[in-house]
Order: C-alpha cells, then sequence, then structure tokens
C-alpha cells in the first residue's frame, strides 16, 4: 500500500506540525483512519497545540537535562567514539485503552504461568518431553538448559520471578508476543524514569487523564523476593547482584536496589561458607537470603559454571541446592526463551492449561527443520532472521533491508548452525506519533510489560515502550539507534 498523508480533522492542532505524517498499512496508535483521530489521543494533541513551539522545545530539553543528571545512560560496545549515550526520549506519551490493556495483562498472567510449569517439568518429570510436544533434542541441546537444575527443588516453584516480554501490535491492532526475555530483562528503570520525568514536565496532562500508576513497581519487586525467601526466614536479607559498573545496565542496578532499599553487591561483597551465602560489610558478615540477580549463569559461579568468571561467587550453586538462598530468576529459566522454543509457546499453554494463548506468536520458522529451512533460503529477502541466544537487535538480519552480501553471509551461517537461527515475516508492526523536530512524525514502537510471580502474577499498568526513532527502522533497541516513550494505560 503506498505511503498517505492524513486529512488532519476538527482540532486545534496546527495541521502544519503534521506536514510529514505518513499513513501506511501499518496500525497507527494515534490515527483510526485518514480522518480520524483515536479518541484517547484527542487530548494530548489539543495539549501541545497550546504550547509555542519554543515551549515545546524548553521542554524537551529539560527532559534531556533530567535524564543527563540522573545520569539515565545505556552502552553500545563496539564503538570507538565511545559508549555511554543519554537515553534518547520522546515527549508524546503512547497511550493505551483499559480495554486493550486487559487483554494484555491476561495473556501475559497466562504466559508466564505456562512457562513456570513447562521449567519445573523439564527438569523434574519430563512430561511434556515424552508426550512429543515439545522436542527432546530442541530442550537438551540449548545452552542455558542446565543440567544441574535436574530434580532440583525450587522455591515455591517458581521459576520465573520477573520477565520482560517484548509485545509488537499487527496490522489490525493486535498485540502479540515478539520474544521472551527470562534471564535478566531489563529496562524497568527507564520505564519509572521515564514517568517521573513526564509527569515533572506536563503536570497539566496528567490531571486531564486518569493514568494508572507504575510508581508501585519496586515495592511489588520487593514482595516477590520476600515471598521467596527461604523456609525458616521471614524477614530475609535481599541484595541485588550486579557485575559492576562497567555493565549496560548499571545505573538500573542501582536505581532499583536504592527505590527497594535493599544491598547493591558485586561478587566480590558475597562469600559461600558451608553451603550459607554472606555478604561482606563494615561490621563483619551478613546472612544473605534472598539474591535478586543482574548476572547471567554462565557467569554466576566459577566452581559449577565458567571457571574463569570473575563476577560470580564460587559456592553459590551449592548453596542455592541446599536450600539455603534464592536467586530471582533461577538458574535454568534461560532454556525458556530461547527463540527457538518459543515457536512452542502455544503449544506448552495449551498443554498445562488447556487452554488456547490469548496472545498468539509471530509465525516462525525453524532452521533446525529441513523444509522451513529450505524456505528461510529460499527467501531471506523476504524475511527477519535472528540468532536464537542473542538480543539487543545483534544477530539479526532484516531481509527487505539487507544487501546481497549480507543475505549470502547469512544463509552460510544457517547452514554451518541451523539450530542456531529462526527466521520470521518481515511484520510492519505498529507506528505511534513522536516529536521529530517541530513536527510528529510516526514510529515503529514495541512494548515490554514488567510480569512478577511469587505468591501470584503482578504485572504493573503499562511498560517500556521502545520506539525506532530512525525514519523506517524496524529495530527499537537503543544499542541500534532507538529509543523510548511513557506509556499510559488509562483507567476508564
Amino acid at each position: 500500500m503506498d505511503n498517505f498523508s492524513p486529512e488532519i480533522p476538527a482540532s486545534q492542532f496546527d495541521p502544519s506540525a503534521l506536514r510529514n505524517y505518513q499513513l501506511d498499512e501499518a496500525f497507527d496508535e494515534m490515527f483510526a483512519g485518514a480522518s480520524a483521530f483515536r479518541p484517547h489521543y484527542q487530548p494530548l494533541l489539543d495539549h501541545f497545540a497550546g504550547l509555542p513551539p519554543q515551549e515545546i522545545q524548553r521542554r524537551k530539553q529539560a527532559a534531556d537535562l533530567s535524564f543527563l543528571n540522573q545520569g539515565i545512560t545505556f552502552t553500545v560496545y563496539g564503538r570507538e567514539e565511545g559508549t555511554e549515550r543519554i537515553f534518547p526520549y520522546d515527549l508524546l506519551p503512547r497511550i493505551i485503552t483499559r480495554d486493550g490493556w486487559s487483554t494484555v495483562e491476561r495473556g501475559l498472567t497466562q504466559r508466564i504461568t505456562a512457562l513456570n510449569l513447562f521449567l519445573k517439568d523439564i527438569y523434574t518429570d519430563g512430561r511434556i518431553l515424552a508426550d512429543g510436544i515439545v522436542p527432546r533434542e530442541l530442550v537438551y541441546s540449548c545452552p542455558q538448559f542446565r543440567r544441574h537444575m535436574i530434580g532440583l527443588q525450587v522455591p515455591r516453584n517458581v521459576y520465573i520471578a520477573i520477565c520482560g516480554t517484548d509485545l509488537i501490535r499487527l496490522e489490525n491492532g493486535d498485540f502479540v508476543v515478539l520474544e521472551d526475555n527470562l534471564r535478566v530483562p531489563s529496562g524497568v528503570s527507564y520505564m519509572l524514569t521515564n514517568r517521573r520525568v513526564m509527569k515533572r514536565i506536563f503536570p497539566q496532562l496528567f490531571r486531564h487523564y486518569n493514568v494508572r500508576p507504575i510508581e508501585q513497581y519496586t515495592q511489588m519487586l520487593l514482595g516477590t523476593l520476600r515471598s521467596l525467601s527461604p523456609e525458616g526466614r521471614p524477614e530475609p536479607n535481599i541484595v541485588l547482584l550486579s557485575p559492576g559498573v562497567f555493565n549496560s545496565a548499571y545505573f538500573e542496578h542501582a536505581y532499583l536496589a536504592r527505590q527497594m532499599g535493599i544491598e547493591l553487591v558485586e561478587g566480590r561483597d558475597l562469600m559461600v561458607h558451608d553451603n550459607v551465602c554472606y555478604m561482606r560489610n563494615t561490621s563483619g558478615l551478613s546472612r544473605v537470603d534472598v539474591i535478586y540477580r543482574r548476572v547471567d549463569d554462565d557467569f554466576i559461579d566459577p566452581l559449577s559454571f565458567r571457571p574463569d568468571s570473575c563476577l560470580g561467587v564460587a559456592g553459590l550453586f551449592n548453596c542455592y541446592r541446599a536450600g539455603n538462598v534464592t536467586l530471582a530468576n533461577a538458574f535454568g529459566t534461560g532454556v525458556a526463551d530461547d527463540k527457538a522454543l518459543y515457536a512452542f509457546v502455544p503449544d506448552i499453554i495449551r498443554y498445562y492449561l488447556s487452554e488456547e494463548p490469548i496472545l498468539k506468536n509471530v509465525e516462525t520458522y525453524l532452521c533446525m527443520r529441513d523444509k522451513e529451512r529450505e524456505y528461510v533460503l529460499a527467501n531471506l529477502d523476504k524475511l527477519v532472521v535472528k540468532a536464537v541466544g542473542e538480543s539487543g537487535g545483534y544477530g539479526m538480519l532484516i531481509g527487505p533491508q539487507s544487501t546481497a552480501k549480507e543475505r549470502e553471509l547469512f544463509a552460510d551461517k544457517i547452514k554451518a548452525n541451523p539450530r542456531n537461527y529462526i527466521a520470521q515475516p518481515t511484520i510492519s508492526f505498529s507506528r505511534a506519533p513522536c516529536l521529530i523536530g517541530d513536527t510528529l512524525e510516526p514510529r515503529h514502537v514495541d512494548l515490554r510489560p514488567y510480569v512478577l510471580y511469587g505468591d501470584k502474577v503482578t504485572i504493573v499498568p503499562g511498560g517500556l515502550t521502545r520506539v525506532a526513532l530512525k525514519q523506517g527502522s524496524l529495530v527499537v533497541n537503543s544499542s541500534q539507534g532507538g529509543g523510548s516513550k511513557d506509556t499510559w494505560v488509562l483507567s476508564e
């Protein structure tokens, strides 16, 4: 479908600000059609209409300065010009209706429940593997499958306590799951600081809109961690384990620890003695009961995993196995966010819950299957190819935007290691209005809501909306030129 400019409906908004706004086949968050704003966006546009261009720019600069003063940065690896960047932020919030959010909330609750049951099963009875619902070789060949976990009792049977699931919106407006992030999901600090900055810069908008709050997330997270404490530890000592200041998400680690009122530690701050974990401090040693870890399995215990790791704690896995400390998330959860296993999540939901998935998957081709691999190799110019263990927009080929040389290179990689690649159709997912200079222009967005699973499943209303700020780009990752915006879920 060719691009076309919308006809501006009756509004106070200056039509010239939308002179570069082009609609296409993608779902538009603001326009219901060529001549109609979606009703929940009308007050937002009218509010911006009452602000002179210089005032909008002043507020944009105030937001940037706020992020700078708070040290809200991310790290781009492999760039010679410097790695630390201020996280790009768009002033216009993304607005989701109550009904739209209700579907998302129910779908995410269903999904995390089924994935927890799946992880318990594959590390104990293996029923789903014996019944052939999920191929045994797919699970056992996953680098994140931990044989150490077989037969181990996990506190409350909760493997996934914290999850960040990436959603996109199709052309018909339906939300679908793009991928699950179960190991060390990041970005929640950006969600929280986006909201705080937005409330300070546009207080009148918040008075007009009935936006559901998200500020309670850190206390909900703290409550979830407390609920997973070992038996006999009613007042658990909880710490956040970080790889350290050179990690790309260190700002988030420090922010969450401060907001929860818990200690931020590195591996060198902890020790294990007689299968009990202790934290070193100025007064001596204090026992640690729950660890919210932001360190991958491979690096967390040099005695059980990578012996060359300096980030972890020697003996921590034995302490965990003895039931003396809880880790969130549990060891071995990464097998459930393998991008190849993602294709089986709808079947996993049906198997354990006897329900149809509320949130559908994107159609996925597994290159480990001969026929699907042949199709992928013949259609690389039309598909998105992903390495199953990569994140952050790395290890990916976007076929329609690729060169012949890039496709040839990926074809060789797929043939050499089919298990490591999946492919999906190139989806023109939804676009939301962004402030680009002095005009509003549509940019592709996704959504990462954050799900907590302890005594119950809790989800803050909203999440991190990531934006592909480069015109025409489908890659929203900050490391690839993306940014973020505040996400408003309406109460009515």
